[in-house]
């Protein structure tokens, strides 16, 4: 992993195009991911879908594919009675599924034209996604810093070998386990990362720690490549990451969800309760600091490419 990766973008274009939602497009697609396995399930079922995915997000602008272990653990995995050998391969082939489809996209000369060869970032996701409980947006564990350094381990040294471009430590509730995740790095010096927590407000991760602590604890590791957010609603964006700006020097990541009310009596998403058009937010975040720009869950390849026009072309809008 080089700690240079983003650099070319950022010095082209000025901004790293994320992906967007993965879990959710894949539902979008037929996938059936009522499973405590969520997302990872699909790589034991058809994992082609998810090469499909990554592609079509490569297709609409994402320099960046994130892989389908956000659910994938070790733990999870045996539950579901695989060995720890079978695990392990899962973890890799999620990195394989985004890389290939990185060099499919990367082959027709068309798709050249104006990129740079996309990345495939390693998707560590929190200790709730494990328990598949929604903790990830609670971050109550209970679990001290150690113990959370021991849950991960195992799996961010598989992925930080896997020959993944970086690591996307994402959806983090809380300082504890940013700190668990700063710290673990530092076991695994070939590899770097960004860190991006789940925000509850204006202020506040998750679990209620100010994101301009925690963003300032994940700064101090050479390692955190960049820092930021993500799965919190956009409407929460443009304050969190001003009150950002002013404790870190490295790049600020910014992927939202969409922003829509989950309708707990019905099981269904509120239509219309979430943006429907990314391209002026984007600017916003944009503005406020953000050079890592993206969408999480519920956000589509047509969002992705609504984003990255405009960011792109930003003297123009």
């Amino acid at each position: 992993m080089d700690r240079r990766c983003l650099d070319p973008f950022l010095q082209e274009a000025g901004v790293v195009i994320l992906d967007g939602a993965l879990a959710t497009e894949l539902e979008r697609r037929g996938a059936n991911l009522d499973d405590p396995l969520w997302s990872a399930r699909i790589l034991l079922e058809a994992p082609e879908l998810i090469r499909q995915v990554h592609y079509d997000y490569f297709c609409a602008g994402a320099d960046v594919a994130i892989t389908a272990s956000y659910q994938a653990t070790f733990e999870g995995f045996a539950r579901r009675g695989l060995s720890r050998e079978q695990a392990e391969e899962l973890l890799l082939l999620s990195v394989r599924l985004a890389q290939e489809a990185r060099d499919l996209f990367w082959a027709d000369p068309a798709n050249r034209q104006g990129r740079i060869r996309p990345l495939v970032a390693a998707s560590i996701g929190p200790y709730g996604a494990y328990l598949a409980d929604g903790s990830e947006y609670r971050g109550d564990y209970g679990l001290s810093v150690e113990a959370l350094m021991d849950f991960h381990r195992p799996r961010m040294a598989v992925l930080a070998a896997s020959g993944a471009d970086l690591l996307a430590c994402e959806t983090i509730p809380c300082q504890a386990e940013g700190e668990a995740l700063v710290r673990l790095l530092a076991e695994f010096p070939q590899a770097v990362a960004w860190l991006s927590f789940s925000c509850c407000d204006d202020l506040h991760v998750c679990h209620g720690e100010p994101f301009a602590r925690c963003v300032r604890l994940a700064s101090r590791s050479e390692q955190v490549i960049a820092v930021g957010l993500n799965c919190t609603p956009p409407r929460h964006v443009e304050a969190l990451l001003r009150h950002a700006v002013g404790v870190t020097d490295r790049p600020l990541v910014a992927y939202p969800n969409s922003g829509e009310t989950w309708d707990a009596e019905h099981h269904c998403w509120v239509a219309g309760s979430g943006e429907t058009d990314f391209r002026t937010p984007a600017l916003r975040w944009y503005a406020a600091g953000a050079r890592l720009i993206g969408g999480c869950c519920r956000t589509t390849p047509a969002d992705i490419q609504a984003m990255a026009q405009v960011l792109r072309h930003r003297s123009q809008v």
